[in-house]
């Protein structure tokens, strides 16, 4: 990276004011030297606060473009009138521009840089606190709460790009701005080590401020890690530490899981979510409009977003649910209604004007563009289903469908049949649509490069199917690139001599 971009990234921790009620509100007063910014505890709960920050980035803007839309869930609603937006298109056709290992895409630049704003922020604390003498318990949950971030920060990374540069300490003179690339054996091991010791420094869920990182979620961030490496004895273990915690339960209605924009947050189903504020602090979220099909009149839009000053969106949508997850959920499946809506836009340029739109974020809101649902990153149903998981490859069948059928019950459904193996990909699918899931299921299980290239054949046999207008069809190169990791970013390669 270059020396004035790492320098911004750290000395960002200290241009840190009071963080009021509100944990993740940073109000800039002064600017410190990260030198004498580090001098007392509440230094480092500012800077911690500072470290989240960057999630409400991610996930409202990059997550669901590199994970969910780049896989069979979700697709972009084609506007030929708008034009192309094609470093959107890029991601979800598998057509991203390469040359050498690196790519032009901004999606893909913002995210790398979002993940290792994280890193920079994480590895001040981490390299300072230590010298600074207060309260232990205190020091021990802002400890864990840094560790947990930049481990779920490089988890981001390693599974998006495999190899990456491994900093793990604050960069301050040039000679340190760029690293070689560290093998994902290295990276995977830093995120174990790291996430390992966040579980023995943090607090359960019922003693630790609502929205900070938890024991729990440490757990599961690292039984995710140990599932996509195949180490299926080391996640049952800490998911059954989870499970007996009693900290998490389901709950009864799926319709009843995810935040409204002011209330039901880090709920009881809650094992980590990234936190939104309504309002004009500038900790809102606006997904759920990126989300909308388009052209939508403003008497449209108002009937999913309930504002009151409801206002027309033009250019193309993007995220909207494909045929494919909307067939996979079986007859009287709950989660369906719930996750899945339909509108009908009278501007359409399709003969079907009726599109689908994801539901379970939809939640009504006073201002337009301007909404505070936070978005789930871990739920107590993804605990139970990856126990399920790491049971079944054991060879526990038994025990493993009884953690299924929790999930499925919950979703009004029978016991689960057949294939175990396939009945829990399955139930992942619809249990977790539109969470950011399936690209990475797709890859760890090994299934990401043939379904991928079937889906691709599907919108290119069928093109309205996908929401294509009549007399238009994907981009000749569409599904051209189809590879289970990205490349790096062009403008990070620029500055380093390492890739």
């Amino acid at each position: 990276m270059k020396k004035s971009y790492i320098i911004t990234l750290l000395l960002s921790c200290g241009l840190l004011g009071s963080c009021g009620d509100d944990f993740l509100s940073i109000v800039p007063e002064t600017q410190l030297s990260s030198a004498t910014f580090f001098t007392k505890e509440a230094d480092f709960q500012q800077a911690v606060n500072a470290a989240y920050v960057p999630l409400r980035t991610i996930f409202n803007d990059r997550s669901w473009l590199l994970s969910e839309m780049h896989s069979d869930n979700t697709y972009y609603a084609r506007n030929p009138a708008f034009g192309a937006t094609e470093q959107q298109e890029d991601l979800a056709d598998f057509a991203l521009p390469e040359a050498n290992g690196v790519t032009s895409n901004t999606h893909v630049l913002n995210q790398y840089r979002q993940d290792y704003l994280i890193i920079a922020r994480t590895n001040q604390i981490l390299s300072t606190i230590d010298k600074i003498e207060f309260s232990a318990d205190s020091k021990n949950n802002i400890r864990g709460q840094a560790l947990f971030l930049r481990a779920f920060a490089y988890f981001e990374l390693a599974r998006y790009f495999g190899k990456v540069p491994l900093h793990l300490e604050p960069v301050t003179n040039r000679s340190e701005a760029a690293l070689p690339l560290s093998s994902e054996e290295d990276v995977y091991a830093q995120i174990i080590k790291d996430a390992s010791e966040a579980i023995t420094l943090l607090p359960v869920k019922s003693k630790q401020q609502a929205g900070r990182a938890t024991s729990g979620a440490a757990r599961t961030l690292l039984a995710n890690v140990y599932i996509v490496q195949k180490k299926w004895a080391e996640a049952e273990k800490l998911l059954k530490e989870i499970v007996a915690s009693n900290e998490y339960s389901l709950i009864p209605d799926y319709a009843n899981v995810f935040s409204t924009s002011t209330g039901n947050k880090n709920n009881q189903e809650s094992v980590f979510e990234v936190q939104f504020l309504e309002g004009s602090a500038g900790l809102n979220g606006n997904f759920l409009y990126q989300f909308m099909p388009r052209n939508i009149l403003a008497n449209e839009l108002v009937t999913i977003t309930g504002t009151t000053n409801p206002q027309p969106l033009s250019g193309e949508g993007n995220n909207i649910p494909t045929p494919d997850i909307i067939a996979a959920y079986e007859p009287n499946d709950a989660r369906k209604d719930v996750s899945v809506g339909y509108i009908t836009l009278s501007s359409s340029a399709r003969q079907n004007k009726v599109y689908p739109y994801i539901k379970k974020y939809a939640k009504p809101h006073a201002l337009h563009d301007n909404h505070g649902m936070n978005w789930p990153v871990y739920r107590y149903s993804e605990v139970l289903l990856f126990l399920a998981e790491a049971l079944n490859e054991q060879g526990k069948a038994g025990e493993a469908a009884t953690f299924l059928n929790q999930v499925r019950k919950r979703a009004g459904l029978g016991d689960a049949s057949g294939d175990l193996r396939e009945a829990i990909y399955k139930e992942r699918r619809v249990e977790l649509a539109f969470e950011n899931k399936r690209w990475f299921d797709l890859v760890r299980t090994g299934r990401a490069i043939a379904t991928i290239t079937a889906y691709g054949n599907r919108i290119k046999a069928n093109p309205q199917a996908y929401y294509y207008p009549e007399g238009t069809a994907p981009r000749s190169h569409a599904f051209s690139n189809i590879k289970v990791f990205y490349p790096l970013p062009a403008d990070e390669a620029a500055l380093s001599p390492h890739f």
